[in-house]
């Protein structure tokens, strides 16, 4: 059989006491070694393993009301499956394992498995049979227990609160589910796992990353000695399907109107700003503008987790990058701003503004790079504005503050707002021009906001977009040489006509 060792036999395949990575069992010190090939009474593995009877089980179920105890497996599941998967790991060769390609390395596995099964003596029937192989495979080849997780599309979220507590935001709301890890050892394991894929590390000298799934998904990772109760990993995940801003205004988020005054500020090079709280879905609203962009356009992202999806041609990704252990090799963000200049860049799209990167982007927008973007935390767009200036302050810069507000001013043209309601539900809040300064003061104007009027029986947020009205907007110039005036005033009319409607 592939990836055994010569000579292995019933004898090589050892206990969980005697396999580096398996979980012991809770009972160890008393039972006799024998006992670990012992099967199970008649009744199988399910009766041992779970309350509900095997044909009731769903695939990676999760719980829909917060509960702190793991209701679908019990000590005696992992004791068996520790068992199993020590015994894998003497019989497997994993330098052979490693050079075939992911399907053929799964049922590689899966024969092994079957093998220490039969060897063993173990009884259970096919579905947790395959459930327990699927576990292994995923402890091997994957993420481990959050496999499940990370194939559901409709979870926005996975918060992973040491070994026993993973919790996952669905539609705005965040339930703990019934999936824990073996120990916070199996957790470190899979953080060090997913930052390994693209160069980092995370350890006890180096406790924090900030990495990428495959798929685009932002991972943080925390791990002791700072995260006191075990390593703490947090997903952002990403649809498959990019959402478009069509399907933004299927869900509520902003009204056929506003989403065409969107369209328009992607198309004719506006210098946008989106702005929001964690988790109100600035990235999403930020792939949603570069949507728009023509492909023949030269773009260039900088981010410290690559996360922007763009579909245009012609895209160069930028990522930041930590120090090494000597504390030596960190490219920043501010570095790679600086450098795309030197890039003959058309956009510059800056994942997201949080230091002193904010002064070369705004250099970048005021200096023929029309049409850049980035994204900022901010409750609204007049503290986005002032953000800005902070973070410029903080970067050592001795200036003005008039002289950074009329930085500001000269390159935002305007801000975007996103938020997260109490709901659980995101909306386009703001889409606000910058006007100038009268004094000392950054002027503003609203175009669209979302008025909150009450909540229904099922605590559901009600509220409308409406126009503020505003005819010719400061960006009405740059439409029209771009040819797109005509459908700025048609969208503008339809919002303000939809005000009326609503009044009347």
């Amino acid at each position: 059989m592939f990836g055994k060792r010569s000579g292995t036999s019933e004898a090589r395949v050892v206990a969980p006491a005697a396999a580096p990575h398996a979980a012991e069992p809770p009972k160890a010190a008393s039972r006799p070694a024998e006992q670990a090939l012992t099967p199970f009474p008649s009744d199988g593995l399910g009766a041992a393993l779970v309350p509900a009877p095997p044909a009731n089980r769903v695939a990676s179920p999760i719980n829909t009301v917060p509960t702190s105890v793991d209701t679908r497996r019990s000590e005696t599941y992992y004791e068996v499956k520790g068992t199993i998967f020590g015994a894998l790991i003497e019989a497997i060769d994993l330098a052979q394992l490693a050079r075939l390609d992911a399907d053929s390395a799964r049922e590689e596995i899966r024969d092994i498995v079957n093998e220490i099964i039969a060897i063993k003596n173990i009884v259970m029937s096919i579905s947790e049979q395959e459930e327990l192989l699927d576990d292994i495979c995923n402890d091997v080849l994957g993420f481990g227990p959050l496999e499940p997780l990370l194939s559901r599309d409709d979870i926005a979220d996975i918060m992973v609160n040491g070994s026993g507590a993973v919790y996952i935001e669905v539609k705005g709301k965040i339930q703990k589910t019934s999936i824990r890890f073996r120990d916070n050892q199996q957790l470190l394991n899979i953080c060090q796992r997913i930052v390994s894929q693209i160069g980092r590390r995370v350890d006890e000298s180096s406790p924090i990353c900030d990495a990428r799934l495959p798929d685009g998904s932002r991972v943080n990772a925390i791990v002791p000695p700072l995260a006191i109760d075990g390593p703490a990993l947090t997903i952002r995940k990403f649809k498959k399907d990019k959402l478009t801003l069509d399907q933004l205004v299927k869900f509520g988020t902003i009204t056929e109107q506003g989403a065409e005054i969107l369209e328009i500020i992607g198309r004719v090079r506006v210098n946008s700003l989106v702005s929001g709280g964690t988790g109100s879905g600035k990235t999403t609203l930020l792939n949603c503008l570069t949507e728009f962009i023509d492909n023949d356009e030269r773009i260039i992202t900088c981010e410290d987790a690559a996360e922007l999806q763009l579909q245009q041609p012609h895209v160069v990704r930028l990522e930041t990058r930590p120090p090494n252990l000597e504390g030596e090799g960190q490219v920043t963000m501010r570095d790679l701003v600086r450098n795309c200049l030197r890039m003959r860049p058309e956009r510059i799209i800056v994942g997201e503004v949080r230091g002193p990167e904010a002064f070369d982007l705004l250099q970048a927008m005021n200096t023929g790079h029309d049409g850049s973007m980035g994204t900022l935390h901010a409750n609204n767009p007049r503290e986005a504005l002032s953000r800005l200036e902070s973070m410029i302050t903080m970067g050592g810069f001795s200036l003005p503050s008039r002289t950074i507000r009329e930085m500001i001013c000269a390159s935002v043209d305007v801000v975007i707002q996103a938020a997260r309601l109490r709901d659980g539900s995101r909306k386009i809040t703001h889409i606000t021009e910058v006007m100038g300064m009268e004094g000392d003061v950054i002027i503003t104007q609203d175009l669209f906001v979302y008025d909150m009027t009450g909540e229904d029986a099922d605590g559901n947020i009600i509220g409308h977009h409406r126009s503020t009205g505003i005819g010719r907007p400061r960006f009405w110039d740059r439409a029209r040489y771009y040819g797109e005036e005509k459908r700025l005033a048609k969208a503008l009319d339809a919002a303000e006509a939809a005000n009326n409607a609503m009044r009347g």
